[in-house]
């Protein structure tokens, strides 16, 4: 994980969800042009979740939201919180809002996927990614985030991650390559129907001297007139610690793989 940033306070989760309404694919197909039209999901319920529920073989909470308590409920963006949920490698977790205080999110320990899965408003990171295999395959399908003052979906293991048809707001990187992990890995990244809404800092940060790559296709970003939000950060990695030294950005056909017609704004 990066350095830690200064915590906030987290607002408490509410029934109410109604002032966020996005559009977003539930379910991207590959060669698709656009997301279909989708509305931040109302709660089926809510349950406060006091200590790490471990997850294998595959979880469907029908919607019902999940939020931290006692150990997991402080709030903060502190380095390394417990996450609310934990996946075995091969799990899948379907349908579940992850409320406030949301602490560490969703670890996956290899190879998982998310499927529809939402964020309210984002703890320490919404997602970490691990496991050492470079056939590792991470899915995220569907779903959205909102208010990470720092990353959204952190990468620190090895392989490859997929997001597909999933909506961001209020961010600063939704998708990070670790930056100073004391282990690092070749990763690869690939983002496709994914609507970024402003206010937002990275979508992809990778690691150039580690060889990751991002690919972007079909992203719209949405209220970002002045075209602030960088679509590729290109970084030198480390495994000291330190803070990473940023090398350049923009696509490069290697690192960075987009063209201009793979970025809408709106």
């Amino acid at each position: 994980m990066t350095p830690a940033t200064h915590p906030r306070t987290r607002r408490a989760a509410t029934g109410a969800l109604g002032a966020f309404a996005l559009s977003v694919g539930m379910l991207m197909t590959s060669g698709a042009s656009s997301a279909q039209a989708a509305t931040w999901p109302t709660p089926n319920g809510s349950e406060g979740v006091s200590s790490t529920i471990s997850v294998s073989g595959t979880k469907d909470y029908g919607m019902k939201r999940l939020y931290g308590t006692g150990d997991l409920g402080s709030g903060g963006q502190d380095e390394d919180q417990g996450p609310i949920l934990e996946l075995a490698p091969g799990a899948v977790l379907k349908n579940v809002i992850i409320g406030a205080p949301a602490a560490d999110g969703v670890h996956c320990k290899g190879s998982c996927t998310l499927q529809n899965v939402w964020w309210e408003d984002v703890g320490e990171d919404a997602a970490t990614f691990r496991g050492s295999s470079s056939s590792n395959v991470y899915t995220v399908s569907g779903g959205g985030a909102k208010e990470a003052d720092d990353k959204v979906f952190q990468f620190n293991g090895a392989g490859t991650l997929n997001i597909s048809g999933f909506a961001v707001k209020n961010f600063g990187t939704f998708v990070r390559s670790c930056g100073n992990c004391s282990t690092q890995y070749k990763r690869t990244i690939n983002l496709s129907g994914i609507e970024v809404n402003w206010k937002g800092g990275r979508i992809a940060g990778i690691n150039t001297n580690y060889g990751d790559s991002a690919t972007l296709r079909n992203i719209t970003i949405v209220g970002d007139g002045s075209k602030k939000i960088v679509p590729c950060q290109k970084y030198i990695g480390n495994d000291d610690g330190d803070e990473p030294d940023s090398n350049g950005s923009g696509a490069d056909g290697t690192y960075c793989k987009y063209s201009s017609s793979d970025i809408t704004y709106k």
